[in-house]
């Protein structure tokens, strides 16, 4: 297999203005010689984030970038392992702490906003220094979630996590989905301890140098953390006048650790001011998946929080149709996460309309499931895994639909190597099948379709009261789809369009209908 069939070139990335691919002195838009480690679930990624920061010592550099953090997230479970203890401590210790956290929008509206600030406020406090970034389109928001730590005398143990955990309630959970015992409220149906469903990707290797990179470009850009006159003025009141200190030099890329080929995606939305390093957007994750989706010819296997938009369905569309043997299968969450009248109904009705568009183009070729646990609570999916036909696979913050794919900020890896992607995609089948050992390429589409059929046959002799025999192993089941009246669907889907999940695209790339 070679990287370069599968991965953007500088150009096709269509963002001149980054260094992320200028920086790389062979031209390559990409990095050679990584170790890539999924970390899956948040129980996994928080113990070894843990374990990384606590060998950090004065004069290192740690670099972390979120959309949502509470202060008090206990990352082992323990007293003392909270994510803002853990930062400062490190500031204390004289390592280079430095933040960038989504301002997000009023707690009323279930957003983090007073989370976020507790969490800058913390770091702040130990010596670090986080800010509150608002530098977004109009309704958009910073979706990024990695962490970077430098150690400038010890390169060896560099590392950079990324993908889709935020260092906040409710992520600390483990393939036993039985929640974080710090959760945030969610739909009733998720119980009062929503299990949550994640991944999360352990980077080492020159990657860090671009990982790194991406912070770099936002710390420096120039435009203010918010153009808000409230939020200016509430700042004030506060006494809090941001003022960014200049990053310390980058250090050169650390060594060679392995031989994974890393390419970055990215997403940013044409803001008003533009970004210095992006000033007509960038959206080389919807690229990235164009270019990736067209050299498919078996199977997509994707998890993810989000499956919306016309252009998102188009693509796997067209591609459906193009290659006769390929399947898709798609691992959602059962139910939107918060059951609030204005917002449950536009995520089920775009949903649906998207699902039904696929079924229709490749009969008996599209199969989608929810996953629940071993107590038969629906398990919350916030993953962003897609892999192709075990050739590429990506892992990041980007959700499948428009408002990933064109408006927010968003951060993703995508590997194209056959081992990584077959162990990743198979790791993730062993547990929502409840099975050991390897799950071929060509038998995981049947494999998911018989698991959901014997839980489904399972759980209806359960609610008919017939003599029960043992609970299957897996966790699979056909996604539920409850049905939403015309009068929903009227008023639902344009509030879907133009509030959930808006385009950023300049006009000429909507009007192309590409990106």
């Amino acid at each position: 297999m070679v990287a370069a069939d599968w991965y953007l070139d500088a150009s096709e990335r269509g963002n001149p203005w980054t260094r992320l691919d200028t920086r790389h002195p062979d031209g390559r838009a990409w990095s050679e010689g990584n170790t890539v480690t999924p970390l899956i679930h948040g129980k996994a990624y928080f113990a070894e984030l843990t374990r990384r920061v606590a060998e950090m010592r004065a004069g290192d550099l740690l670099l972390f970038v979120d959309w949502r953090g509470d202060p008090d997230e206990r990352l082992t479970g323990e007293p003392g392992s909270e994510v803002a203890r853990l930062f400062a401590d490190a500031a204390r210790r004289g390592v280079d702490v430095r933040g960038l956290v989504w301002r997000s929008h009023w707690d009323r509206l279930a957003f983090s906003a007073d989370e976020n600030r507790h969490l800058e406020e913390d770091v702040n406090a130990a010596g670090g220094e986080c800010h509150l970034d608002m530098r977004v389109r109009l309704g958009g928001s910073h979706h990024q979630k990695f962490v970077v730590l430098r150690h400038p005398d010890r390169p060896e143990l560099d590392v950079a996590f990324l993908g889709g955990i935020d260092l906040c309630h409710s992520r600390r959970d483990d393939a036993d989905h039985a929640g974080d015992p710090q959760p945030q409220s969610m739909a009733r149906v998720y119980g009062a301890r929503p299990p949550w469903h994640d991944v999360q990707l352990a980077l080492t290797g020159p990657v860090v140098g671009d990982v790194e990179t991406v912070f770099r470009e936002r710390w420096d850009d120039p435009q203010a953390l918010t153009r808000s006159p409230v939020r200016l003025a509430l700042d004030a009141s506060r006494g809090d006048r941001p003022r960014r200190r200049p990053l310390p030099q980058q250090a050169a890329d650390p060594a060679p650790t392995g031989e994974h080929p890393v390419q970055l995606l990215r997403t940013y939305g044409r803001r008003l001011g533009g970004y210095p390093f992006a000033p007509r957007g960038e959206r080389s994750v919807a690229r990235a998946y164009t270019k990736a989706f067209a050299r498919a010819r078996h199977l997509i296997y994707l998890e993810d929080q989000y499956l919306w938009s016309s252009e998102v369905c188009a693509l796997l569309v067209h591609n459906l149709r193009r290659a006769p043997n390929l399947r898709l299968v798609a691992v959602l969450p059962h139910q939107p996460d918060q059951d609030g009248a204005v917002t449950r109904a536009p995520n089920l009705v775009s949903r649906a309309r998207l699902l039904d568009d696929l079924k229709a183009a490749a009969p008996g070729r599209v199969a989608v499931y929810g996953i629940e646990n071993p107590s038969g609570t629906p398990v919350y999916v916030h993953a962003k895994v897609c892999v192709v036909d075990d050739e590429w696979v990506t892992v990041g913050s980007d959700n499948f639909n428009r408002r990933s794919w064109t408006h927010d900020s968003e951060l993703s890896a995508a590997v194209a190597h056959r081992g990584l992607a077959r162990s990743l995609r198979q790791a993730l089948a062993r547990e929502h099948l409840g099975a050991h050992g390897e799950l071929a390429l060509e038998d995981h589409f049947d494999a998911y379709a018989a698991s959901a059929r014997a839980l489904e046959r399972w759980r209806q002799g359960r609610a008919a009261g017939g003599d029960l025999e043992a609970r299957p192993p897996g966790r699979l089941r056909p996604l539920d789809d409850p049905d939403q009246s015309r009068l929903t669907r009227l008023w639902a889907d344009p509030l879907y369009r133009l509030v959930y999940d808006p385009d950023g695209r300049p006009l000429g790339l909507r009007l192309r209908r590409t990106f």
